[in-house]
C-alpha cells in the first residue's frame, strides 16, 4: 500500500504543472483575469469534492463539529486559492519549471522542519544527514533549473 501512496504523491506532483498551463488558458479565454480564473477553478474543484463526497456516502453530520473548529484550521482553504492564484500568475511570468522548483525547495525546507519538531500534531521524524543532503541537492537543482544557461555562457 505504501507504494500506491508515493505513486499517488508523484501523481499529484504530475498535475501541478498541467493545473498551471490549465489555469492559464483559463485565465486568457475569461479576459485575462488571475484571480477569475483561481476562483473558478477552486468552484470546480469544490463541486467535484461535493459529488464525491455525495458519491462515497460521506457522513454530513460531521460537519456538526464545524463550530468547534479554530479559524487557523480553515487556513488551508485559503493556502489552497494561494497556491492556485499564486501557479496562475507565476506559470506564464517565469516559467513552470523555474515557479515549480521554488516550490519544490520550500515545500522540503519547510516539511524537514514539521519533520523534526512534529508541528500541528503531525509525528517527529529524524532529519538524518542523508535527508539534508536531498534537501541541499534540492536547492541546487533550483539553481541550476533557474541559472544553469547562465553557467554554460
Amino acid at each position: 500500500m505504501t507504494t500506491l501512496y508515493y505513486l499517488f504523491a508523484f501523481t499529484i506532483g504530475c498535475v501541478v504543472p498541467l493545473q498551471a498551463a490549465i489555469n492559464n488558458q483559463l485565465k486568457l479565454q475569461i479576459g485575462g483575469s488571475t484571480l477569475l480564473a483561481a476562483l473558478l477553478s477552486f468552484a470546480v474543484g469544490t463541486l467535484a469534492l461535493l459529488l464525491i463526497a455525495a458519491l462515497t456516502g460521506q457522513r454530513w453530520s460531521g460537519l456538526t463539529g464545524l463550530a468547534q473548529v479554530s479559524g487557523w484550521q480553515l487556513s488551508g482553504g485559503l493556502m489552497g486559492a494561494l497556491f492556485v492564484f499564486g501557479t496562475t500568475l507565476l506559470a506564464p511570468r517565469i516559467g513552470v519549471a523555474a515557479m515549480l522548483s521554488l516550490i519544490i525547495a520550500g515545500q522540503i525546507l519547510l516539511s524537514l522542519l514539521f519533520d523534526r519538531y512534529g508541528w500541528l500534531g503531525l509525528a517527529v521524524r529524524e532529519v538524518s544527514r542523508a535527508r539534508l543532503v536531498g534537501a541541499l541537492l534540492v536547492v541546487v537543482g533550483v539553481l541550476l533549473v533557474n541559472y544553469g544557461d547562465r553557467l554554460g555562457k
